[in-house]
């Protein structure tokens, strides 16, 4: 069993990235993890990230607040408890437009280790 405290949790960034405070609850620098590593972003009024792709597969869940999520083609307001998932190499951009905190989950997998 590997824990990790929320007030313990180490704090990172990532480029593109504006007015969110991101800690990594499990995996990567927080700790073991064979498969995925998991995140959770405070976006503060008028934080997100700017639109982006990725290789591989996002996991999200509004824990708190309202999130508005875009494709770069559909737009998508997420509220407490709703989710997203967006495709490898399907874009991505998070951003709070409201006058409150809001609070994601992040679930991303890990790199594929290369064979031996």
């Amino acid at each position: 069993m590997h824990v990790v405290r929320f007030s313990e949790a180490p704090s990172y960034h990532a480029p593109g990235h504006d007015k969110m405070a991101m800690v990594r609850l499990q995996g990567r620098e927080a700790g073991p993890s064979d498969t995925a590593w998991l995140g959770v972003s405070i976006l503060e009024p008028g934080g997100g990230t700017t639109l982006d792709t990725s290789s591989v597969e996002k996991l999200y869940l509004v824990l708190d607040g309202k999130v508005t999520m875009s494709n770069g083609a559909d737009e998508v307001v997420l509220a407490r408890w709703d989710s997203c998932r967006i495709a490898p190499g399907e874009g991505r951009k998070l951003f709070n437009a409201t006058a409150q905190q809001a609070t994601i989950l992040l679930v991303m997998p890990l790199p594929t280790p290369p064979p031996p």
